[in-house]
């Protein structure tokens, strides 16, 4: 058994929508000991521009992956496969161990039906940079409105749900505000609850606080530790936040060119990279700060 569980300070029970943002996930001791989310082989190719280049990676159940490098390096991607915005030219993309673009079938791999694709895509969440919510739904509406709508829940469940949600993320006084209303960190606050409440496995963040004003990153940096800290959730993140990735992460991965230069646990990967790629790269973005 392996929940999604939110560890409260207090001693009292809370039987609420929070106990609930994920499955019930017992499943047999072979798929539990699998990565969450593993690369095999995979590569993507843009005509005849290679963006990634037959990637491995495994991340495990629960793990905190930070996935920085230059502009272009393939970053990005590594998400919007993982979210199917994009096709994959080669190998398989394994999510809770099983094939997420393929399927099996009398024993080979075929492309997956989208019944397939849709199941186990709706194990992953995404935040984007640039939020995406709805303008003309408020804060509550705009996290309401895929779980009722994909996961077919009644809108008085995603109703609480959504309540509960947007109190995880201090923003329960904004509930009936819509995004005109909000600055930036708490619209990407709402795309955070928005995420959780699909009851993801994985969580992923493409850059989320680039677009933000300086004053602003915090608050969305600190949900992110939150979740972290209280949630047994294997989440995947793009980016910038060189201070964040070092003490948030579990392991970092540097990309250039389509690869994965050098990983590592944060102590090791910042205090003493061994490759001259990544040494240039955090020597140039520490510098610029």
């Amino acid at each position: 058994m392996n929940e999604l569980r939110v560890r409260l300070d207090n001693t009292t029970t809370r039987n609420t929508v929070l106990d609930e943002l994920t499955f019930d996930n017992a499943r047999n001791e072979k798929v539990m000991s699998e990565p969450m989310v593993r690369f095999d082989n995979v590569t993507k190719r843009y005509g005849g521009l290679t963006v990634l280049d037959e990637l491995n990676l495994d991340i495990a159940r629960n793990e905190k992956v930070c996935i920085i490098g230059p502009s272009g390096s393939g970053k990005t991607t590594v998400l919007r496969m993982l979210m199917t915005l994009e096709r994959i030219n080669g190998g398989v993309i394994w999510v809770d161990g099983e094939p997420l673009t393929h399927m099996q079938k009398n024993g080979q791999m075929v492309p997956a039906s989208d019944r397939h694709l849709r199941r186990v895509r709706g194990k992953i969440g995404m935040v984007f940079q640039h939020f995406n919510l709805f303008p003309h739904m408020t804060a509550l509406q705009n996290c309401m409105e895929a779980p009722v709508s994909v996961l077919g829940i009644s809108r008085q469940e995603a109703e609480a749900r959504a309540a509960e949600l947007l109190d995880l993320v201090g923003l329960s006084d904004k509930k009936n505000h819509f995004p005109i209303q909000l600055s930036g960190g708490q619209k990407q606050r709402v795309a955070i609850a928005r995420a959780l409440a699909m009851r993801p496995k994985v969580m992923l963040f493409d850059e989320v606080t680039s677009s933000l004003d300086p004053e602003l990153v915090g608050e969305v940096l600190n949900v992110i530790r939150k979740l972290g800290a209280e949630y047994d959730l294997t989440m995947l993140m793009v980016t910038h936040q060189m201070g964040f990735a070092k003490e948030f992460s579990d392991r970092v991965c540097f990309f250039y060119g389509g690869k994965i230069v050098e990983q590592g646990p944060p102590d090791q990967f910042f205090g003493d990279p061994q490759n001259e790629r990544t040494r240039h790269f955090l020597s140039a973005v520490l510098e610029a700060r």
